[in-house]
C-alpha cells in the first residue's frame, strides 16, 4: 500500500503543476541590452527565468523534449525578451519564409504573447523563427485561429529581433517598443504572459503555461508577468510617409489605354496615452495588393472577397466584433461603374474617356483602446471622394460628365465591456452618410457572450437593428441565440437565428440573404491524447433546419457526420457523409419575393486530408461526390502540391474542379415571370505560387491564377407556383458561357529598416473584353492554350515607405 501511494505522488504533483498558473516577476532595468541575439549582456544574468515548458502537441501534457529558458525585462521604452532554446544544431530547421508565413514551413520558432489588460480576451503575439523572420498578431474573441495560429496575422507592428546559433542550440533577443502595445495606465499592473516554442523536427509545440485542448480558450490559459511598476513610456508617435508611381496599360475596345500612376500620402500612429491609439491614413494608395479570386457567379448571392489593404485589416478586431464591418465597402467599385461600361458596349456613338473602377479614399482614422476598467472604445471614420465618368458622344461631338459615386462618410462606434471569466457585452453602431439624395444607412447591434465560472458552458447572442433612409425607407432586425458546452472531450451547441425581410447591413457590412429562420445543432467527441495509431481524432454531427421567415415556409434540411484522424506519421484525413434528404425550396434564385424553386434531395460523401508538411513534397487533396435520385451528379476534386527546393525557394500548385449537371439557375423573365435554366457547369481553378526569399527581410513572390468556367444550358422552363418546372421556353445558343479569368501578381519586397519598405510590383491580367470562343474550345487545356493569343493588361508599380519614430527622430 505504501509503495502504491509513493507511485501516485509524482502523478499528483505533475497534475498540480500542469494546471497551476505559473508567474514570472517583472524585472525593471536601467540600461537596455544590445539586440544581437547573443544574450551576453549582464542584465540577462540577474533576470528571472521561465522554463519547464509543457507539450500541447503531439503528446499533450508531457514535458517538452528540449529545454528552453526565457527572460523578460522592461524599462520605460520597451519590453526586452531573451530566450535560449537548447537543441542539437543538426535538428534546428532553418527555412527562410516571408513575414507571417512560418506555418507548415521547415523552420523552428519561438513566440511570446502578452495579455496586457489581463482580461483573458485580448492580446498580442510576437514570433521569431530560427532565421530571424518575424510574425506578429492581434488576439481576440472574434479573430480566427487555426492549427499553429492564434489570431490576426495581418496586423504588423514595428519591433526588433536578432537570433544567434550556438553549439547547444540557438538564442533570440527581442525589443518590443510600447508603440506596438497597449496597456492600462496603472502604477502597478500584472499582464497575462505566454511563451511558446516549436521544434519542426518532431512537430512539437510546447508552452510555458500549459495549454490544454480540452479547455476552451487560449488567453485564459496564460501565466502572469507580475508587478510591472510605474511605466512612463515616451510619446508614442510615428509617421510612415510614402510615394508611389507606375504605369498601367489596359486593352479597351480596339486599343490600349495607358495610365501613369503616381501618388503620395502618409500613415500616422499617435498614442494618446498608454491605452488609446489614433491611426490615420492620408490619401492612401492600395494598388499593390493581390488580385481578387473572381469567379463566374451562378448564384443570386454576393461573393465576399478578402481585403488585402493593411489599414483595413490591421487592428480592426474591435470594429468587427459584431461582424458588421466588411471593409471592402470602403473604396469599392463606384455604384455607377458598370452602367457606364454597359452604355459603352451597347451604344456605338459613345466613347468612354474615363471611368474610374475604384473609389478614391480621402482619408481614414481609427481610434481604439481600453480603459482601466477594461472598457474597449473604438471609433472608425473614412471619407471617400465622389467619382465621375467622362463620356464622348460622337453624334453630338460633346463630352458628358456622369457621377458614378457620391461623396460618402463611413463611421463605426464600438463600446466593448470585458467581464470576468472571458465574458463580454458589446455595443456597435455603423452608419453611412452620402451627399445629395442618395440613401443613408444605420445599424445598431448589441452582442454578448457569457461563460460559467468553470469555463464549461457558454451563452452567446446578439440583436441587430438596421434602418435605411432616403426615398425608399425601410428597417429590419437580426437576432440569434446560441448555447454551448465548450470544454471537455464532449462538446455541443444549439443556435437559433432570425433575419427579417428588411434587415439590411450591406452599406458597410455583409449579408448574403435576409428573411431567414435557421436552427442549427452540433455535437462532437474529441480525443486529444495520443493512442496506438493516432495523435488525436474527433467525431462530429451537424444538423441544420432552415425556413423562410415571411411567409413562413420550408427552405432546407441538412444532416452531416464527420470523422477526423491525425496519424502518428503526421498525415491527416477527414471523412464526411451528409444528406439533404428532402427537396430544398430555394426562395432566392428567382429574385422574386413569394416565388421559389425546388431543388432535388441528395446524399454526399467527402474525403480530404494532407501528408506530412515537414517533407520537401507536401500534398493535400479533397474529393466530394453528390448522389441524386435523378440523372444528375455533383463533384469536387482538388489536389495541391508544395515542393521545397531549398531553404530559400518553394513552389505551390493547386488545382480544383467543381462540376454539376442540371444545376438550376435564374435565366431571366418571360412576360414578367421568372424562368429557370438547367445547366451543366464546370469550374476549374489553377493557382501557381512561387516564393524566393533572399534574406529574412527580402523576398520575391509570384502568384498566377487561371479560372475557367463552362456553362452549357440544357433547357429553359417556366416555374409553377409550387416551385416545379413548368412549360418549356425556347433555348438559343447565346445562353451558354465560356469564362476565362487570368491574373499574375508579382511583388519584390525589401524591409530595408524597421517599419520601412520598398515594394516593386507587376500585374498581368486578361483584358475584360477578351473572349475565348467556347464553341471551338470546349475543354480546359484548349482554353489555357488560347490565353497567350489574347490581349492582356499590364501594370508596373514602385512604392517607397519610410518609418519615422518621433522619439528616435528627436534624439537625432
Amino acid at each position: 500500500m505504501i509503495l502504491k501511494r509513493l507511485l501516485i505522488i509524482p502523478f499528483v504533483l505533475f497534475g498540480l503543476f500542469l494546471f497551476a498558473q505559473p508567474a514570472l516577476n517583472a524585472s525593471r532595468i536601467d540600461h537596455p541590452p544590445i539586440i544581437d541575439g547573443k544574450l551576453t549582456d549582464e542584465i540577462w544574468e540577474s533576470a528571472p527565468v521561465a522554463t519547464q515548458f509543457i507539450q500541447n502537441f503531439p503528446d499533450v501534457g508531457q514535458p517538452a523534449s528540449v529545454r528552453t529558458e526565457v527572460r523578460v525585462v522592461y524599462d520605460n521604452y520597451a519590453i526586452y525578451v531573451g530566450a535560449y532554446l537548447y537543441d542539437d544544431p543538426a535538428n534546428i530547421r532553418k527555412q527562410l519564409t516571408a513575414r507571417d508565413d512560418e506555418q507548415q514551413s521547415d523552420v523552428d520558432y519561438f513566440s511570446i504573447f502578452f495579455d496586457t489588460y489581463n482580461d483573458k480576451q485580448n492580446g498580442f503575439q510576437f514570433l521569431v523563427t530560427s532565421v530571424n523572420v518575424q510574425t506578429d498578431a492581434r488576439i481576440g474573441p472574434n479573430l480566427g485561429s487555426g492549427f499553429g495560429t492564434y489570431g490576426d496575422i495581418t496586423w504588423d507592428a514595428v519591433w526588433e529581433s536578432k537570433v544567434a546559433m550556438h553549439d547547444d542550440g540557438w538564442s533570440v533577443e527581442m525589443r518590443i517598443p510600447y508603440i506596438s502595445l497597449r496597456f492600462s495606465d496603472k502604477e502597478i499592473q500584472d499582464w497575462g504572459l505566454q511563451l511558446l516554442r516549436f521544434t519542426r523536427t518532431n512537430n512539437e509545440t510546447s508552452f510555458w503555461s500549459p495549454v490544454s485542448p480540452e479547455i476552451n480558450g487560449f488567453l485564459n490559459q496564460f501565466g502572469l508577468y507580475k508587478s510591472l511598476q510605474n511605466i512612463e513610456p515616451p510619446l508614442r508617435l510615428s509617421f510612415s510617409p510614402y510615394v508611389s508611381g507606375g504605369v498601367r496599360s489596359n486593352p479597351v475596345g480596339n486599343e490600349y489605354r495607358t495610365d501613369w500612376l503616381r501618388n503620395g500620402g502618409m500613415d500616422v500612429k499617435y498614442g494618446i496615452n498608454e491605452s488609446f491609439t489614433l491611426d490615420a491614413t492620408l490619401v492612401p494608395y492600395f494598388g499593390q495588393v493581390v488580385s481578387d479570386n473572381l469567379v463566374n457567379n451562378l448564384t443570386p448571392f454576393e461573393i465576399q472577397f478578402e481585403d488585402y489593404r493593411p489599414f483595413f485589416t490591421e487592428g480592426t478586431e474591435l470594429f468587427n466584433k459584431a461582424g458588421l464591418f466588411y471593409s471592402r465597402r470602403v473604396g469599392a467599385i463606384p455604384t455607377g461603374y458598370r452602367s457606364v461600361e454597359l452604355l459603352r458596349d451597347t451604344d456605338p456613338d459613345i466613347d468612354v474617356i474615363k471611368n474610374p473602377s475604384v473609389t478614391q479614399l480621402y482619408n481614414a482614422i481609427k481610434f481604439s483602446g481600453r480603459t482601466k476598467k477594461k472598457t474597449g472604445i473604438g471609433i472608425f471614420n473614412a471619407v471617400t471622394a465622389p467619382a465621375h465618368a467622362i463620356l464622348y458622344d460622337r453624334s453630338t461631338g460633346e463630352e458628358r460628365k456622369i457621377e458614378t459615386e457620391t461623396l460618402s462618410n463611413y463611421n463605426i462606434i464600438v463600446i466593448d465591456q470585458s467581464l470576468k471569466g472571458r465574458s463580454y457585452v458589446t455595443l456597435t453602431n455603423t452608419n453611412v452618410l452620402r451627399s445629395g439624395s442618395e440613401r443613408d444607412a444605420n445599424v445598431t447591434a448589441v452582442d454578448f457572450s457569457f461563460f460559467d465560472k468553470k469555463n464549461i458552458f457558454n451563452l452567446k447572442g446578439a440583436t441587430r437593428y438596421s434602418r435605411i433612409f432616403g426615398a425608399d425607407e425601410y428597417d429590419g432586425f437580426n437576432t440569434y441565440l446560441r448555447t454551448s458546452k465548450v470544454s471537455g472531450n464532449i462538446q455541443y451547441n444549439a443556435q437559433a437565428t432570425l433575419i427579417t425581410p428588411d434587415y439590411d447591413p450591406r452599406d458597410l457590412g455583409f449579408l448574403q440573404a435576409p428573411n431567414q429562420l435557421i436552427y442549427t445543432a452540433n455535437a462532437s467527441y474529441n480525443h486529444f491524447t495520443p493512442t496506438k495509431n493516432f495523435l488525436n481524432y474527433n467525431y462530429s454531427f451537424y444538423l441544420r433546419y432552415g425556413r423562410l421567415f415571411e411567409p413562413n415556409q420550408f427552405a432546407s434540411l441538412q444532416a452531416e457526420v464527420k470523422a477526423f484522424y491525425f496519424f502518428k506519421n503526421f498525415w491527416d484525413v477527414s471523412l464526411t457523409a451528409g444528406a439533404l434528404p428532402l427537396e430544398s425550396w430555394d426562395h432566392f434564385v428567382l429574385n422574386t419575393p413569394g416565388r421559389y424553386v425546388k431543388r432535388p434531395a441528395y446524399l454526399y460523401t467527402r474525403l480530404n486530408g494532407s501528408t506530412d508538411s515537414r517533407k520537401r513534397l507536401f500534398v493535400n487533396y479533397d474529393a466530394l461526390a453528390g448522389f441524386f435520385r435523378e440523372d444528375k451528379f455533383y463533384s469536387i476534386l482538388g489536389l495541391g502540391a508544395r515542393y521545397r527546393f531549398s531553404n530559400k525557394f518553394s513552389l505551390d500548385l493547386n488545382n480544383t474542379r467543381e462540376k454539376e449537371t442540371d444545376y438550376i439557375v435564374y435565366a431571366g423573365r418571360q412576360n414578367g415571370d421568372p424562368i429557370i435554366g438547367f445547366v451543366d457547369f464546370t469550374d476549374i481553378t489553377s493557382i501557381l505560387t512561387g516564393t524566393y526569399n533572399f534574406t529574412s527581410r527580402m523576398n520575391l513572390s509570384v502568384r498566377a491564377r487561371h479560372y475557367w468556367s463552362q456553362v452549357l444550358y440544357n433547357r429553359l422552363n417556366q416555374v409553377t407556383p409550387k416551385g416545379d418546372p413548368g412549360a418549356s421556353v425556347p433555348l438559343t445558343p447565346d445562353y451558354d458561357a465560356n469564362v476565362n479569368i487570368f491574373n499574375i501578381d508579382a511583388f519584390f519586397t525589401w524591409d530595408f529598416r524597421l517599419g520601412s519598405r520598398i515594394i516593386v510590383g507587376y500585374k498581368n491580367w486578361l483584358g475584360n473584353d477578351e473572349q475565348i470562343d467556347g464553341t471551338r474550345h470546349r475543354n480546359y487545356l484548349s482554353n489555357v492554350g488560347q490565353l497567350l493569343h489574347m490581349r492582356h493588361g499590364n501594370e508596373f508599380t514602385f512604392r517607397f515607405i519610410y518609418f519615422l519614430d518621433y522619439n528616435q527622430f528627436r534624439k537625432k
